[in-house]
């Protein structure tokens, strides 16, 4: 099978849950045998051999609300017809809506993965607007949409959506995100909280640095790392100094991949107070390491956090901050939470499972006939 993987972003020049997954899916897809190219926007070298498949990178000619727009994966897009199947990753980027355009023009399979509904980056509104017009277009010229949960495949047809949604929940490398093994030094405190993610408003680090704060009163050990970098990073540390948390909060700026395990294994405690996620690679990877979380009160994170950890509203940092207290103060139910849910994620979010349905579908686009 001929794979054509259209991502806007790609790892490891932007680390990320799903900058990580396209790579990993393109690097496990080319292992089983199957020809991927990944058709992405960046300057430097136009074709690289990466991991087992190719990257072809196509410059950005301008930019529009922070999405990249490229003349040259229009042209590349409109000249691609010897692929079996084009898999396209977000709609929320340019690169997606034309995939979607050629999908309409052309008889190549289409399949996008929604990694989220919303956008870090801006209002909701503006996303609710875009679902209901360009969003749901882009998504009904594809022949199967993919999505973590059935509460984002709900979302997606209270939008009108008509095209074939699967669930195929995100998954990760559950035997290297494990318990077992050795903790970072770079985490410190008592307890020890770990925020990961890029430092934008969507991902609200601010209710995290607030929370740390107040939970300092009871735990003056107590310790924050963002580990993650972004525009609210200069904010963030100015914070920090005004409000003398320099021995409380550390910034660990973009940690790589390989070290993450360590990482989350030396948190006592994971933190994020997003106001939208899809499925956060970064919960799962917590979970799988046996590190209690607390997160926001998302639809699709109740679930996975319900008996691993805590949930609170959005915006609700004296919540976050009583949620971590709690937990703090409580090793016997951090160990039980940790069991919970590292149980959890091996049985329902191992890496292999999502590829090998991820694959098997787009087989299955290969073999039928379409519109």
């Amino acid at each position: 099978m001929r794979i054509l993987r259209v991502a806007q972003k790609t790892y490891p020049e932007v680390v990320g849950g799903g900058t990580y997954h396209v790579h990993a899916m393109s690097r496990d897809q080319a292992a089983m045998g199957h020809d991927v190219t990944v058709l992405t926007i960046g300057d430097g070298q136009r074709r690289e051999e990466r991991a087992g498949y190719t990257l072809l990178r196509r410059p950005a000619t301008t930019e529009a609300l922070g999405n990249s727009i490229s003349a040259g994966v229009a042209r590349f897009l409109r000249k691609a017809d010897d692929y079996d199947v084009i898999h396209a990753h977000s709609h929320l980027y340019f690169s997606t809506n034309l995939a979607a355009l050629k999908r309409r023009l052309d008889s190549t399979p289409l399949a996008i993965t929604n990694h989220g509904l919303y956008s870090q980056s801006a209002p909701e509104w503006v996303f609710r607007w875009y679902l209901r017009t360009l969003g749901r277009a882009t998504f009904d010229s594809a022949d199967a949409v993919f999505c973590y949960t059935e509460t984002d495949a709900d979302r997606l047809r209270e939008f009108g959506v008509g095209a074939p949604i699967q669930v195929v929940p995100n998954g990760i490398d559950t035997d290297r995100f494990s318990p077992e093994g050795a903790e970072s030094d770079r985490v410190t405190g008592d307890p020890a909280v770990l925020f990961v993610g890029r430092l934008v408003e969507g991902k609200r680090p601010g209710d995290a640095l607030a929370a740390i704060e107040r939970v300092r009163e009871s735990h003056p050990g107590a310790r924050l790392h963002f580990a993650g970098r972004g525009p609210l990073r200069a904010d963030l540390k100015r914070r920090v100094v005004e409000r003398g948390l320099g021995d409380t909060v550390a910034f660990l700026g973009e940690v790589p991949h390989e070290e993450m395990p360590g990482l989350y294994r030396g948190a006592d405690l994971f933190v994020l107070p997003s106001r939208a996620e899809g499925l956060p690679r970064t919960v799962l990877e917590a979970l799988s390491t046996g590190t209690p979380v607390v997160t926001s009160d998302l639809a699709q994170l109740g679930p996975i956090v319900d008996g691993a950890g805590t949930t609170v509203p959005v915006g609700d940092w004296k919540g976050f901050a009583d949620a971590l207290d709690e937990l703090a103060s409580a090793p016997e139910r951090r160990r039980t939470c940790g069991e919970r849910g590292r149980e959890r994620v091996v049985a329902e979010h191992a890496w292999s499972d999502t590829v090998a349905r991820t694959t098997a579908r787009l087989e299955a686009l290969c073999g039928n006939n379409h519109r």
